[in-house]
């Protein structure tokens, strides 16, 4: 990806987060699928998904991460 992109998506954090350093992720939705990063480290690396691993890894975390 070309850099300055994390800049050019809407990130969206999970509604989980209570702003008191816990852990959490922010997403992004792209054409091609979906970006995952770590809210703490927004300009850290960033984990691209496709459609289809885009799709099991909310399955994985809507069932309780099990």
């Amino acid at each position: 990806m070309k850099q300055g992109f994390q800049s050019a998506v809407l990130w969206r954090k999970s509604t989980y987060s209570d702003g008191h350093g816990g852990e959490c992720v922010e997403v992004a939705a792209i054409k091609k699928g979906l970006l995952v990063r770590d809210s703490k480290n927004p300009n850290g690396p960033v984990l691209g998904l496709n459609p289809a691993a885009a799709r099991d890894f909310i399955n994985y975390v809507r069932a309780g991460c099990r």
